[in-house]
């Protein structure tokens, strides 16, 4: 899909396919919050997810390679709506990176491609949420420019 300037031209963000589904869950599951969260070592229902997300043009799950090893995923939402005007906006899920490239840049590289992609896209706003235990990446979502401007609330079904 796209080289990240100044990231070398080994670094591939790419659309992710069904045989990177076990690394990204295994992403997903690296750390306090995902190891409860997740399951490993059924990979049935991530399967089904993936096709599923896979049929969406709506849905953009996206992996970054570097030398063949997949490095970091997240999942961009193109979500049309009536308010603001009829504004489309985008919604960045599920963002990680790897343990090794934690703190090199990649995580910065990955949002502003999701920022650009969405705005390739016509979206006039992008949006996030991140786990109010999260401290440290909602000081990095601050610092790419994202402000904390509302309240989050989930019911679980």
């Amino acid at each position: 899909m796209e080289d990240l300037e100044g990231a070398g031209p080994d670094l591939v963000i790419r659309p992710a396919v069904a045989t990177d589904v076990p690394a990204i869950v295994a992403l997903l599951a690296d750390d306090p919050l995902g190891a409860q969260r997740e399951s490993p070592d059924d990979p049935a229902p991530y399967l089904a997810a993936f096709q599923r997300i896979d049929a969406d043009p709506n849905q953009h799950l996206v992996v970054a390679v570097r030398a063949d090893q997949l490095i970091g995923t997240l999942q961009l939402t193109i979500v049309p709506g009536l308010s603001r005007r009829g504004a489309t906006r985008s919604i960045i899920e599920a963002v990680r990176i790897h343990a090794d490239e934690r703190g090199s840049g990649l995580g910065s590289r990955f949002i502003e491609w999701a920022v650009a992609e969405s705005r390739r896209q016509g979206c006039r706003l992008v949006q996030l949420t991140s786990d109010a235990s999260r401290t440290d990446a909602h000081r990095f979502y601050e610092r790419l420019g994202f402000t904390a401007s509302h309240v989050g609330f989930k019911l679980a079904l």
